[in-house]
């Protein structure tokens, strides 16, 4: 009798074994789950049966078989539910991914499902959500940079077709239309910096050095716009700290946060450097005594293309800050603007110290 009880559950758990890697081959969920209820029913069932045949010679066979039936029916049916209830959340977050793959941007997966689909679904939404910002803002940067080449290519077009027209002499455009190649080619070097630094093509060479040269190259850079401003150039601070950084894009920073922080600056203002050792970093500020700045300009400004302007200006194509900030991100520090407290603008970036 052991021997027959040790057969029976031996062959059972085999057979189990058997038939429940096989169910790997399914290709549908609801396949897998109704053929492992009916697995987890009728095989114990199955053993069942095998048994009383064994002890009792089924002597109560109908109603052993009438039991497994309706076991058997139920499990089923139980398995049909419980399968459309997983398949259902499924089908709407297929449904989304489909029209995503199709182009709807705003296709979205509803949430309200078991855990880990619901998971899936809210994964599906943040990477469309994030791919919807990906195309905006690609969309922006067409958008915006042909805006900006088309202004001085059109204002070279005039110039050319006057000379051509014999209604000004060349000696009289030759200025003009020298700085509108530099307009152009700034702006193309600076679509090819972002460029470069959105694919993670840029690499830095971090070194320890003191940032006292930097800041006066930068001051010295800027000096003849300030004296035609009438603007005040100043450096603070602890001059001799030093931190790790690259010392020709620290001084694309700098000139660019100096440069802005002029254009905003009035007639006798001034506009100061700062240097701060702090634990672990180096804070440098530009201060200008302007007229401060706006909650939506400090959250905006370093944005691409973003002017606070809203008849966008020529002075810039608007995305020096957005390379200063993704400079100083490639440094390890981070940048903010606030309003300074007797008023004006401070930027301020940090880079790790030594």
């Amino acid at each position: 009798m052991i021997l027959s009880a040790l057969v029976v559950a031996a062959s059972t758990l085999a057979i189990g074994l058997a038939l429940a890697f096989g169910l790997r081959a399914l290709p549908t969920l609801r396949g897998r789950l109704v053929a492992l209820v009916v697995l987890a029913v009728c095989l114990p069932l199955g053993a069942v049966l095998l048994s009383g045949w064994v002890m009792f010679h089924m002597g109560d066979d109908v109603k052993i078989l009438a039991v497994s039936a309706a076991s058997a029916t139920v499990g089923v049916a139980a398995a049909l539910f419980l399968a459309r209830s997983i398949e259902r959340p499924l089908d709407r977050l297929i449904t989304a991914t489909s029209q995503l793959a199709e182009g709807d941007l705003t296709a979205r997966a509803p949430e309200d499902a078991p855990a880990e689909i619901a998971q899936l679904a809210r994964s599906f939404n943040d990477m469309a959500t994030a791919l919807s910002g990906l195309f905006d803002a690609r969309r922006e940067l067409f958008v915006w940079a042909s805006h900006d080449l088309r202004t001085p290519l059109a204002n070279m077009q005039a110039m050319l077709e006057a000379l051509e027209d014999r209604l000004a002499e060349p000696a009289r455009y030759l200025p003009p239309l020298r700085e509108q190649v530099r307009v152009l080619s700034q702006l193309v070097d600076d679509l090819f910096e972002l460029a470069l630094i959105e694919a993670d093509a840029l690499a830095l060479e971090l070194r320890e050095l003191p940032l006292g040269p930097v800041v006066d190259a930068c001051l010295g850079g800027v000096e003849a716009d300030a004296a035609a401003r009438r603007v005040r150039l100043d450096s603070q601070g602890e001059r001799t700290a030093t931190a790790r950084f690259e010392p020709d894009k620290l001084e694309r920073i700098l000139l660019n946060l100096l440069t802005n922080a002029l254009r905003h600056t009035p007639a006798d203002g001034t506009v100061a450097v700062r240097v701060e050792p702090l634990a672990g970093v180096v804070r440098i500020s530009v201060e200008d005594t302007g007229e401060g700045i706006a909650d939506e300009t400090a959250a905006r400004m370093f944005d691409r293309f973003w002017r606070a302007d809203e008849a966008r200006s020529t002075s810039g194509a608007g995305l020096g800050l957005s390379i200063a900030r993704a400079l100083v991100e490639l440094h390890g520090g981070s940048i903010w603007a606030e309003r300074a407290a007797g008023g004006g603008t401070r930027v301020s970036f940090t880079l790790p110290s030594v």
